[in-house]
């Protein structure tokens, strides 16, 4: 999954980028309100990760912007700003969570997961569409009461048509959901990944729409 961190404290920010990366997420950093605003213009986040004492444009005002253009990717606020008022305030412009600093990594990626799900649909950190299912806490495949593992990469990419299963996602919507900025993509990168999820799932369990891209049946 693909997650956008904006801290531009450059400590915390390496910290973070590190640890979700190891976590098998995805990240793009940035390190103000103006880079963060572009940036959920223009890319496809699973988890926004937003720090609210940014230089010029502040978080606040970040996460107002993104909900005034009707965008609704899941955004934990992560601030040391510790006054209820703060709080209030972020989470009625629009955040899904709020977190304190310091915070425990594991209570982070928990949190993400979870604002993640919610935004799915979903009460329990499952994903599926019946034939498949993708458990959001193990990271683990599950079909026909048996778990797999999964790569990164192949995590990503389940999770991706999972979320909308039925609906078909292009070569680019897949590549960014799965790349961050600076990785390098191989033109068949897509192409290799879902061969070998489907040596692991079977055959039918993506399935290509011909110069369109790719889906997983509706339940």
């Amino acid at each position: 999954m693909r997650a956008l961190l904006v801290e531009d404290d450059d400590m915390i920010g390496r910290g973070l980028t590190h640890a979700l990366k190891g976590a098998g997420w995805s990240v793009d950093w940035v390190r103000n309100g103006e880079l963060a605003h572009s940036a959920l213009a223009d890319g496809d986040y699973s988890c926004v990760l937003l720090d609210l004492g940014l230089p010029g444009l502040d978080g606040t005002e970040v996460l107002r912007r993104a909900r005034a253009r009707g965008d609704l990717t899941p955004v934990v606020v992560l601030t040391a700003r510790d006054g209820v008022e703060d709080r209030v305030l972020g989470l009625d412009t629009g955040a899904d969570d709020y977190l304190l600093k310091p915070f425990e990594m594991t209570e982070l990626l928990a949190r993400m997961r979870a604002v993640v799900r919610r935004r799915s649909g979903a009460a329990q950190s499952v994903l599926g569409n019946g034939a498949v299912q993708l458990d959001l806490a193990t990271r683990e495949v599950l079909q026909d009461g048996v778990r797999g593992a999964l790569t990164a990469r192949e995590f990503a990419l389940l999770h991706a048509l999972l979320e909308r299963p039925g609906a078909i996602l292009s070569r680019e919507q897949l590549e960014n959901r799965i790349y961050g900025w600076g990785e390098e993509v191989s033109s068949n990168a897509v192409d290799v990944l879902i061969h070998g999820m489907r040596r692991k799932l079977g055959p039918d369990a993506i399935r290509n729409v011909r110069g369109l891209g790719w889906r997983v049946a509706a339940p």
